[in-house]
């Protein structure tokens, strides 16, 4: 999960992993993590997407040159992790578990609505999860990396916006 704290006030929740207890399985999931579910032992081995795979899952938004590079910065994920969070409902150790009452301080729910990897269905039933505390907001012309593509500058001002009205709250 990427978290930015602020001053210990609040998180913003983006590129975050959808805990344990939300079905995070869909058609756009199963897709962009096709080729490593369907190798035996996944969950025993890292992994790297392939490329073809980053592209339709998280960089489609992007301009070609941009995926590459952003591409070339992608590091080996432990497969033991994919399984936690995606079949989390095999784990006995709840390792992807979270219990919202911990959630005490103001958290901001960032979602692009053309993410494939984490829709933004998904990712809504978190803002809805963490509702006690939790602000959502969907931006429409954004995928994954919300903070990435194009006109990112809108979202960084949404964020130091929100930022600013909480560290006064």
């Amino acid at each position: 999960m990427v978290c930015f704290a602020a001053a210990g006030t609040g998180a913003i929740l983006k590129h975050f992993l959808i805990p344990g207890d939300i079905n995070a399985l869909r058609y756009t999931v199963i897709k962009s993590f096709w080729s490593i579910l369907t190798t035996w032992g996944f969950w025993r081995n890292p992994h790297r997407m392939s490329f073809a795979a980053s592209v339709y899952a998280m960089l489609h938004l992007l301009p070609l040159k941009d995926q590459k590079e952003v591409y070339e910065k992608f590091v080996f994920e432990p497969g033991r992790a994919v399984s936690e969070i995606g079949f989390w409902f095999f784990d006995v150790k709840s390792a992807a578990k979270v219990d919202e009452a911990t959630m005490t301080w103001p958290v901001l729910v960032v979602s692009g609505a053309k993410n494939r990897i984490t829709p933004a269905a998904m990712i809504k039933k978190v803002a809805v999860k963490y509702q006690t505390v939790a602000t959502y907001k969907e931006f429409e012309n954004h995928a994954h990396g919300v903070l990435s593509e194009p006109h990112w500058e809108n979202i960084a001002t949404f964020i130091s916006d929100w930022l600013t009205s909480e560290i006064k709250s």
